[in-house]
């Protein structure tokens, strides 16, 4: 039997169809072309709605707007998700840096969005510091994810995780990004916690030096209705 699709199904689904319609419209200048994406944009909008008792969401025209300031010519036009870059940090006692992220009020690893002219790795030791006052030195690459897959319901992007080690600072909260940070045991994690049943175990494993590969989401089949 069929599974009934979740909100997080039905925002997955809004941003693919609106990526394909903001992407066509940014190659071509055929009118009647035209008239047909932007009218796949208020499909998606709608969709994005109908999920918004559980995720939360502008209104359909607000998203269409939105959808069609963002839309360049040529590649600059073709929607492609964000990069973000993610640690899990830990330290002495095997315990995971956390942030509470002041948007939300949800937790989750520090993370932030790619910047252009530093490697990942350099991200990585920016956004540690700057969410959590604490200085860290990667390690190894440990997960590659899709936001929209990890529950977020925003901007898609992947995110890079880097296993690092912590080497100094304090806790600092950022104060503006971030509401609580602290270190967490495995059996003492804050709730909510953005996606832990698909990153956590793994990302314990890698503290406690366990060998693990690199955690990536597996293809689902078919891409919209199956289980990765």
């Amino acid at each position: 039997m069929a599974r009934t699709p979740s909100a997080q199904d039905l925002v997955r689904w809004s941003e693919a169809l609106a990526a394909i319609a903001r992407t066509g419209l940014g190659f071509t200048q055929n009118l009647y072309e035209r008239e047909r994406f932007e009218e796949v944009l208020k499909v998606a909008a709608d969709i994005r709605v109908a999920a918004a008792s559980e995720v939360g969401t502008d209104g359909a025209a607000d998203l269409v707007a939105e959808w069609l300031s963002s839309v360049g010519e040529g590649v600059e036009g073709y929607v492609t998700p964000k990069v973000a870059v993610g640690a899990v940090v830990g330290n002495q006692r095997g315990e995971l840096l956390l942030v509470k992220r002041a948007d939300s009020g949800a937790w989750l690893y520090p993370t932030g969005w790619a910047d252009v002219g530093y490697s990942a790795s350099e991200v990585v030791v920016k956004e540690v510091k700057e969410e959590t006052g604490i200085e860290a030195e990667p390690l190894r690459l440990i997960a590659v994810l899709d936001g929209l897959r990890l529950g977020t319901s925003g901007m898609p992007f992947y995110s890079l995780v880097f296993h690092c080690r912590a080497t100094g600072g304090e806790l600092v909260p950022h104060p503006l990004e971030c509401a609580d940070v602290g270190w967490f045991a495995e059996d003492r994690l804050p709730s909510p916690l953005i996606g832990a049943q698909r990153w956590a175990s793994h990302a314990f494993a890698a503290l406690r030096g366990e060998p693990v590969e690199v955690l990536f989401d597996r293809p689902r089949r078919p891409p919209w209705r199956g289980e990765g």
